[in-house]
């Protein structure tokens, strides 16, 4: 029986990870779960979006299930974090947003983001199926940035040897492991020498330890027009930390948007799971939410902790529904709500 870190989220995250989790236990996961209260809710209960019992309850499970937490945009903003360091020592941090500390703070080196067509889904795009993997604790999302006077503002874009080497051997392993044979890595070296050139140079210098994998590269502009001309002809993408967050969410829109995608952030040894939507607090509470990327978040979550049967058995009937197009939420082109949607999806399961 393998413990999860619940974590509701804001927004509409309470609904389609309570859709996640019905569709879980109607499926016979061997899973029970422990709640944690992230986000705008967690701020209002304890002066902190990112309590300290989250992260007591991830150290004891190593792998939570998150739904989306919501971040103002701009101003001065940010996320306190109060960690014991080595020797006993409070240390105090300030990260952009919720997802960015507990990435950090994690050690969640990898972000996975698998992009697939499904039949009956709205879509201008056939037969994709890619798999982006994005660097997830350097580039510019450290949040190292200043006001240089009141009219110019200043960010550092960091990018290391070993960070590079560690998300782009994982990139291999993994399509070694599920059999996928080219990985494209995407870069702006041509004019970002220094820090893109290290990550593309070295990412080909792993490649020759995997010769039955394609590996090729390509200038990160040149990617997002090819990705619009030719997406089914990627496999996999591996990208530094700000072109990966821009390039999944374009992908995503070519296979029926953000509410098809889900998402994995995966360290050496904890994982934290979440669809890549945002919250959504225009529509919070009115059970139209699209409970899919969720429900994909949490069938990436079984076949990390070696659950793959129950993970199949959600993803064929999450496909049957999506199908038959009978019940499903009205940026699926029906108009079903997300209980129903829920609801049939557990019918497919009986």
């Amino acid at each position: 029986m393998q413990t999860i870190t619940l974590i509701p989220g804001d927004g509409i995250g309470p609904e389609v990870v309570g859709s996640a989790r019905a569709i879980l236990e109607a499926a016979g996961a061997d899973v029970v779960f422990e709640e944690a209260v992230a986000g705008m809710r967690a701020e209002q209960q304890s002066g902190t979006p990112l309590p300290r019992p989250v992260f007591d309850s991830i150290a004891r499970t190593r792998v939570a299930l998150k739904g989306p937490t919501q971040t103002p945009f701009g101003g001065s903003y940010g996320v306190p974090i109060e960690r014991t360091g080595t020797g006993g020592t409070v240390e105090k941090r300030t990260h952009p947003s919720v997802t960015i500390a507990l990435r950090k703070e994690l050690g969640l080196f990898v972000n996975v983001r698998p992009i697939k067509t499904y039949p009956g889904v709205p879509s201008r795009y056939e037969n994709i199926d890619l798999v982006i993997f994005r660097e997830n604790t350097e580039d510019l999302y450290t949040g190292n940035e200043r006001m240089v006077d009141a009219d110019t503002a200043e960010a550092i874009k960091t990018i290391t040897r070993g960070a590079t080497e560690r998300v782009a051997r994982f990139a291999f392993d993994y399509c070694r492991r599920l059999q996928r044979r080219r990985l494209t890595i995407g870069h702006k070296s041509n004019v970002l020498k220094m820090t893109d050139g290290l990550f593309l140079k070295t990412a080909q210098e792993l490649a020759h330890l995997y010769p039955e994998i394609q590996t090729d590269a390509r200038v990160v502009d040149a990617l997002c027009m090819e990705l619009v001309v030719k997406p089914e002809s990627f496999d996999g993408l591996l990208l530094p930390n700000l072109y990966g967050d821009i390039i999944s969410d374009l992908c995503a829109g070519l296979v029926g948007g953000l509410g098809l995608a889900p998402g994995a952030n995966i360290g050496t040894d904890c994982a934290m799971f979440e669809a890549v939507h945002g919250s959504a607090p225009d529509i919070a509470g009115q059970d139209i939410a699209n409970p899919m990327a969720m429900i994909l978040s949490a069938v990436m979550m079984l076949r990390y902790i070696g659950q793959p049967k129950v993970a199949d058995r959600i993803e064929q009937a999450m496909a049957d529904v999506l199908r038959e197009k009978h019940t499903v939420t009205r940026d699926l082109g029906g108009n079903a709500g997300t209980k129903a949607m829920t609801a049939a999806i557990i019918d497919k399961l009986k």
